[in-house]
């Protein structure tokens, strides 16, 4: 191909094994995560499919889908990003459809059929490092082969306080959970490996990512998806580059939803209602979230 197509937030570049996205910066409505990213370049072996399809006000749009385990950038956001963020959406004016159409169909007969199969590690990069963002209760550091929780006095827990400022070696992870800070309870949670002597890992999923110190908590203004994700999608890479298997098989990373925390009755609950007040003086949940989830817990009794 080696030709180049221009697209609104984007242009991409054809080659023979590969596409070379260069994002647009300093266009007005260029989503902060395209300009953080600046340019990948994504190997037709990392695609799964591509499809054209009709957008918004006179546009179409080229969509490129990445394999599972191709990009720990997307693994990471686990579908979570909105469409106008998401960085294989090339969005054209609807003039050049025919154009969109013809590359559309090169792309789809250079694509291999990987039948299914999860992509190999490292295809398309993560942002490179260091790399850091300020959470609401504290300030995440990864420098390539650690990561550093350094806690806030003003917005970390009693339990973050208590277990003090963590640094975890990539070699101690087995991934990393990262949930959008546009949703209710945003953080970005490590999940570290034990020790073959140790006892069963807890499951950490039931413990609220305020008490956990292998998390952060996001919220209005802190950790903002251009620069949180890029961060955990970094970690990720490199926790693939050091256990290629078999952490490889099956993604490691999700977006579950928030279950109720360890330990149930009316004790639970309120101590649930009181950090969910704390939330919302702060301003990161909204009035109606705020009733919204308290009515939830208030059910539970």
């Amino acid at each position: 191909m080696g030709d180049v197509l221009a697209g609104i937030h984007a242009t991409w570049e054809f080659e023979p094994d590969s596409v070379l996205i260069r994002f647009t910066r300093g266009n007005r409505g260029t989503p902060r995560l395209f300009q953080a990213l600046r340019e990948r370049r994504v190997p037709l072996e990392a695609l799964e499919s591509v499809t054209l399809s009709q957008g918004k006000r006179g546009t179409v749009v080229l969509h490129a889908v990445p394999r599972p385990g191709a990009d720990p950038l997307m693994d990471a956001a686990a579908g979570q990003l909105k469409p106008g963020c998401d960085p294989y959406r090339l969005v054209l004016p609807e003039e050049c459809e025919t154009l969109a159409e013809h590359y559309a169909d090169e792309l789809r007969a250079a694509l291999p059929d990987a039948g299914g199969a999860p992509a190999a590690a490292g295809l398309v990069r993560a942002p490179a490092g260091p790399l850091q963002f300020k959470a609401y209760d504290g300030k995440a550091a990864f420098d390539g082969e650690k990561v550093s929780f350094r806690w806030s006095w003003t917005g970390a827990s009693s339990a973050k306080w208590k277990a003090g400022d963590q640094s975890f070696a990539v070699s101690q992870l087995t991934g990393v959970e990262w949930r959008s800070p546009e949703a209710l309870d945003g953080h970005l949670r490590l999940l570290p490996r034990p020790a073959p002597a140790d006892a069963p890992a807890p499951d950490r999923a039931r413990t609220q990512a305020d008490h956990d110190p292998a998390a952060v908590v996001f919220g209005l203004g802190y950790g903002p998806v251009h620069e949180s994700l890029p961060f955990a999608a970094a970690v990720l890479e490199a926790v693939r580059a050091a256990f290629p298997a078999p952490v490889l098989t099956t993604p490691v990373v999700t977006a579950p939803p928030v279950p109720p925390a360890a330990g149930g009755g009316p004790a639970a609950v309120a101590e649930r209602i009181r950090h969910l007040g704390e939330l919302h003086s702060a301003g990161l949940v909204t009035d109606e979230e705020f009733r919204a989830k308290k009515a939830e817990l208030l059910a539970e009794l």
